[in-house]
């Protein structure tokens, strides 16, 4: 075990239900260890500034049940230049910190990769309603916010089925269309719309009136936010072409309130634990993942270059320093993640009516 005395844990970007198990688990399990853990406020504004407190195993009692996190977060624009970073390093020096565990997203990862080129070895772990880091299968925060979806949703086919309407849903996402897509499976949508796939949106309203027809009284269309203003147009555009009373709805940050799910809370505290054994055996500059239902880590900036990878955004000078097979493999990676998607997507499309 390396001789770690002191490490950090910071919340960054988007609060997501379960954060607070994460932060739980890493005080204790630390604490286990005999490694003291200052909880930092603010995310890596609060790393600047120094607002942290040195935390004991009361200070994370009664919080694996509640939503947000109880370390609050914030963006910073000071941290990602030279000053900032040095303001950071220089706090951690100051406090005798000798390592970080951020959770959150991309932007947290690019944080956690900045300290650790400068001596200060960080562990991420994604913490994301969203679901749109490539690396992992699941992060933390997204079971919640599905189920928090599907339960607004039913609420509104109630209210549809009494006034015979059409519901036109925006949930939340950013540019990725997982919850919207697997929440729409589960309230039975007549329709998903998700930035990753393209729709006909005149056989969407041509399903819609012929089961107008045949007696079906209530619909639920699904649409991610990534899609921009689609969702209000679609909705007048429904109502004009179908003659169906159309609503339209936009859940936002409700989504990411809440108690976290049974998965959020025990998956958090299995990345909690894991990200503080990496730190302890000596490992930096790392992300916990889970894949096919195990926990495992990877390298956080072959992380992010596999996130632009998928999203489009890669630029190709950045896989200079990747083989050829390593590219393949990374090819191979995201083709396999979206085509599981596509399966999932044109399932809906077979069953929805």
């Amino acid at each position: 075990m390396h001789n770690f005395r002191r490490i950090g844990v910071l919340t960054s970007g988007g609060d997501a239900p379960g954060m607070n198990a994460v932060i739980r688990a890493v005080t204790r399990y630390a604490l286990s260890n005999g490694v003291e853990v200052f909880g930092i406020y603010e995310g890596y504004k609060g790393l600047m500034s120094g607002n942290m407190k040195l935390f004991s195993d009361h200070d994370v009692s009664n919080i694996i049940n509640r939503g947000g996190t109880i370390l609050y977060s914030a963006r910073s624009k000071e941290f990602v230049t030279e000053e900032g970073l040095a303001t950071a390093i220089k706090t951690c020096r100051d406090n005798k910190i000798d390592g970080i565990v951020a959770i959150g997203g991309d932007g947290t990862f690019r944080g956690a990769t900045d300290l650790t080129v400068r001596g200060l070895p960080c562990i991420g772990i994604p913490g994301t309603i969203d679901n749109d880091i490539t690396a992992t299968d699941y992060t933390i925060g997204c079971d919640t916010a599905m189920n928090t979806t599907i339960e607004m949703v039913d609420r509104l086919r109630d209210t549809s089925e009494s006034h015979a309407r059409c519901s036109v849903v925006e949930v939340m996402g950013r540019n990725s269309g997982y919850i919207g897509l697997y929440a729409g499976i589960a309230v039975g949508a007549s329709a998903i719309f998700v930035p990753e796939f393209k729709f006909d949106e005149n056989e969407v309203i041509n399903k819609l009136v012929r089961s107008k027809k045949y007696g079906k009284r209530n619909f639920i269309i699904l649409i991610s936010e990534g899609l921009g203003n689609f969702g209000e147009e679609f909705a007048r555009r429904v109502e004009e072409k179908t003659e169906i009373e159309t609503r339209f709805a936009r859940l936002a940050h409700v989504v990411r309130g809440g108690a976290p799910s049974l998965r959020d809370r025990v998956i958090g505290s299995e990345m909690g634990v894991a990200a503080v054994k990496l730190l302890l055996s000596g490992k930096s500059n790392r992300v916990v993942c889970m894949r096919k239902d195990k926990i495992c880590d990877e390298d956080i900036s072959y992380a992010l270059t596999l996130d632009r990878m998928f999203k489009g955004k890669l630029k190709p000078e950045e896989l200079d320093g990747y083989s050829d097979e390593k590219v393949a493999e990374m090819r191979d990676f995201c083709a396999a993640k979206r085509a599981e998607m596509e399966r999932v997507y044109r399932m809906n499309m077979d069953i929805s009516k």
